[in-house]
């Protein structure tokens, strides 16, 4: 198939050279922008593309976020009308077959021979298969493109295990892929450690401990002998060198890629001995008139780079090559090969010395197994930092590549010590030299940077973007680009909007203080006394609308006014999972949260969520947050199932809303032998104080009933700790994605002060944070941190202590439960209806197969052909 992007060759005269390029991927693509920006398509220059697959170049590295939802239009790197605009010749689906050098000719799988006066060679490299028996049987697949993922998807439908060979980066995506398909996963890696290049040992097992807790199954140190097949040729095992067998039915190969150079190869170029084309530090050939970028291609370094960063420098160098000449311009020598990803949801990250070659140097090790955290940095005999490794929370990396080579201006301890287990290290983007590389996609140093908002006075981060290229390739650098940007602007005396949107100048903080002071009531009287003025008498913005809700919802016992979320104009305010209090599913149905407080239940409510779960055949699962989830509600049902909670005393758990969740709890001393106080009964006061609580991000707790710690409260937004005299308060912690130990705010506390100072610190999160900044965020934030949120929540600093107790007070005295609410008013009921028009009539499209005797979302919709929807990696949030 052949299919140019334009309608016919560029116009040019006689003689005009012809630039070929072979491969459109990442690399292809950043080539030809390189060509544009020097002006190339507008010097009549002919250049034409020869792409092996049926669409332009799209974000490999972003491959698995098909997973998650976005489109492979989504993915694509080319903007509407690029080809055309620049007459650059696009031929998708019709790759290169053969090279004539001497003819200086490229003919395609159609027929179609081209004349070139230079070519670039940029294809890529191809999966490596390890030569094991039955690798060719049904269900054998590896994981490289847009079409891979396709073929993955439909075989896997119906299927209920997968094995994934490579431990890799794109293997522990491809193990991802799978589980977010719903097989049970099996991750087969020949080294003795998951992501074996990029960390270490140490790195190694908290990365596997941490993939383990998802569910996954990993075998380290083994490869695939052999795989089976039925009758009709699909596999049904995999037989492992350990003399191990798994049943499977799908298998991906992901054990690391070759340099694609057939090509090369048959007409004569110079390849390495391993593989790879062999090219000069201008990406030349052996031949003057043929070049090679990206994986394809092995460097004067001899090294073939496997990353985006080196193919798109060799891009733009073989790019400045070709257009002035071969001996202008800065070439490629080697590049870094540092790495910074989230796999699995976990951050994993190195750079430099990583594994600690050279000689003399030291490692500072901080290793946390519980909270699978890891972080390793190598430090030379002077002091310079040579290298790392981060697993678990790479929060720092943006800030330690940059340095490395140098003495950071901060012990080496501080750096790797969590928040809130060290003298927090006074390092961010302001700390960086100018020379000191920002981002490694396209080589923007901190100096470039600066330049793009002094002297090309760029004044948001798009058009420093848009300027220097910085932020544009895998993100990792945006929120030091982001620092750098503000912290320019400010001190050249350029005030930066910090405003909550478009609507308001004013931060949430602002906000809060503007509606308690002022006792406003509604979004609308907000907006048009405070807004600005071109979004006054508007509608707003989805921003604004949702968090101004939660103020007037928080603030609503104090200034009032109606605490039910859905009453009025607040039901227009609110998220999505707010408008029928219950989570929206990927299928479109519902989830059921009744509130467990402390996780205590008894016989009698446990039968009655059995029995509902059965009446409605709801899937039931036990959550983390010692609660009973029940899923695949419709929203017509809600109502229905709720009566039916309400009446055997169970009430919202608010899991649909930013409010507290769970506090959740050990048995304590009434059963554990280590326990020293009744952590059972302490959570179970502490959240049915806290329930309903609006803020503005959700709220987590837990409370251990001794130093064990087994309900993990440093890992909550607060959590307490039992102490033979009392109890430890801790604040700011988090789990997920971006993990961090809370912090001690008190100690050995009677039931009264500790309740008061939670009390306080809460109610002062609500009123100074962020939008949707979680506790841990704003204590790290918060100008003077945990020593200022001490001085103001225990020592009374500001004089504000005895207002925000009796805010809290306000919050419980006018304490409702909304499902309890809306079933005592038949208008509010109406809402709960798939279909305006047609109440009675539920959703067609919500429906169900069978899992695990159970239920699981059937995930086909009818929409005139029968369309597949895509598998989420892992589950909606709760």
């Amino acid at each position: 198939m052949t299919t140019a992007m334009t309608g016919a060759p560029k116009a040019a005269p006689p003689a005009a050279p012809t630039i070929v390029l072979i491969g459109h991927g990442m690399v292809g693509q950043r080539f030809l922008e390189a060509l544009v920006e020097r002006n190339v398509s507008e010097a009549a220059a002919r250049i034409v593309v020869l792409c092996e697959e049926p669409r332009p170049a799209y974000d490999r590295v972003q491959l698995t976020s098909y997973f998650s939802g976005r489109t492979p239009d989504e993915l694509s790197l080319v903007e509407d009308g690029f080809m055309a605009r620049h007459g650059i010749e696009l031929h998708l689906g019709d790759p290169a077959e053969s090279i004539d050098r001497a003819a200086r000719t490229v003919t395609a799988r159609s027929g179609l021979t081209v004349a070139y006066d230079t070519l670039v060679l940029a294809t890529g490299s191809y999966p490596f298969v390890p030569p094991v028996q039955g690798k060719d049987s049904d269900g054998c697949f590896v994981y490289r493109t847009v079409e891979d993922l396709l073929a993955i998807e439909a075989y896997a439908e119906h299927r209920t295990t997968g094995v994934v060979v490579g431990g890799g980066l794109l293997g522990l995506e491809a193990a991802g892929a799978l589980k977010g398909l719903g097989l049970t996963t099996h991750i087969v890696e020949f080294n003795p450690r998951l992501m074996a290049i990029q960390v270490d040992e140490g790195g190694g097992a908290a990365l596997r401990r941490t993939v383990e807790d998802m569910g996954l199954i990993v075998h380290t140190g083994v490869g695939g002998e052999e795989i089976t097949a039925d009758v009709a040729g699909a596999v049904t095992a995999m037989a492992l060198s350990d003399g191990s067998s798994i049943d499977t039915d799908l298998v991906i190969f992901s054990a690391g890629v070759r340099p694609r150079d057939q090509l090369a190869r048959d007409c004569g170029l110079e390849v390495g001995e391993r593989g790879g084309i062999a090219v000069d530090e201008r990406c030349r050939t052996s031949d003057p008139a043929v070049y090679a970028i990206g994986e394809c291609a092995l460097a004067a370094d001899g090294r073939v780079y496997g990353l985006v960063a080196p193919g798109y420098e060799m891009a733009e160098v073989a790019a400045g090559a070709i257009v002035d000449g071969h001996e202008d311009g800065t070439g490629f020598s080697g590049a870094d090969t540092s790495t910074k990803l989230k796999l699995l949801g976990v951050d994993v990250a190195s750079f430099g010395d990583a594994h600690g070659t050279a000689d003399g140097c030291l490692d500072v090790v901080y290793s946390d197994s519980r909270t699978g955290l890891y972080k390793k940095l190598v430090v030379g005999a002077d002091g310079a930092l040579l290298g790392g490794v981060l697993v678990g929370d790479a929060e720092a990396y943006g800030m330690l590549r940059p340095l490395t080579g140098s003495v950071p201006p901060v012990a080496p301890e501080q750096l790797v010590l969590p928040a809130g287990l060290g003298a927090p290290a006074a390092l961010g983007p302001s700390a960086l030299p100018d020379e000191a590389v920002v981002c490694n996609c396209h080589n923007v140093t901190k100096g470039a940077i600066r330049s793009a908002v002094a002297d090309h006075h760029c004044i948001t981060v798009p058009e420093v973007k848009k300027c220097t290229k910085a932020g544009t390739g895998c993100g990792s650098c945006v929120k030091a680009l982001t620092a750098l940007v503000n912290d320019e602007l400010e001190a050249g005396g350029v005030s930066v909007d910090k405003g909550l949107c478009g609507c308001f100048a004013y931060t949430r903080a602002e906000l809060y203080e503007i509606v308690r002071t002022l006792r406003i009531t509604t979004y609308a009287q907000l907006l048009d006394s405070h807004g600005r003025a071109e979004a006054r008498q508007g509608d707003g913005c989805e921003v604004c609308k949702p968090a101004v809700g939660s103020i007037i919802a928080s603030l609503a016992p104090t200034l009032g006014a109606s605490g039910y979320v859905l009453d009025g104009e607040q039901a227009a305010l609110q998220d999505t999972n707010d408008h029928f209090l219950a989570n929206l599913q990927r299928n479109g149905s519902y989830s059921i949260v009744p509130r467990i407080p402390g996780g205590e239940i008894t016989p009698e409510k446990l039968i009655v969520i059995g029995e509902v779960a059965r009446d409605f055949g709801l899937y039931t699962k036990i959550t983390g947050g010692q609660r009973i989830d029940l899923f695949g509600a419709r929203v017509d049902q809600l109502p229905l199932i709720w009566a039916r909670l309400v009446d055997a005393g169970f009430e919202s758990g608010h899991a649909y809303g930013k409010a507290l969740r769970t506090v959740k709890s050990c048995v304590g001393q009434t059963w554990c032998r280590y326990g020293v106080q009744d952590s059972v009964r302490m959570a179970i006061d502490l959240e049915l104080r806290y329930r309903g609580l609006r803020s503005p991000h959700k709220l987590k707790s837990a409370v251990s009933g001794c130093a064990r710690e087994c309900a993990e409260a440093r890992g909550k937004d607060f959590g307490v700790i039992a102490t033979s005299t009392g109890w430890n308060l801790y604040v700011g912690g988090n789990g997920g994605a971006d993990p961090r130990h809370a912090d001690l705010l008190a100690q050995d506390l009677d039931d009264e002060k500790l309740i008061r100072l939670i009390d306080r610190f809460l109610m002062f999160y609500i009123r100074t944070a962020d939008r949707l900044e979680r506790t841990s965020a704003w204590l790290e934030r918060i100008e003077g941190g945990l020593d200022h949120v001490r001085d103001v929540v225990v020592d009374d600093s500001l004089g504000l202590c005895a207002e925000l107790e009796a805010m809290m007070a306000d919050h419980v005295t006018g304490y409702r439960d909304e499902w309890a609410e809306t079933l005592g008013d038949p208008e509010r009921l109406r809402r709960f209806v798939s279909f305006v028009n047609a109440p009675d009539a539920p959703d067609p499209t919500v429906k169900f197969v069978p899992e695990r005797d159970q239920v699981k979302p059937d995930l086909t919709i009818l929409s005139g052909p029968t369309l597949p929807v895509r598998t989420l990696e892992g589950t909606a949030g709760r």
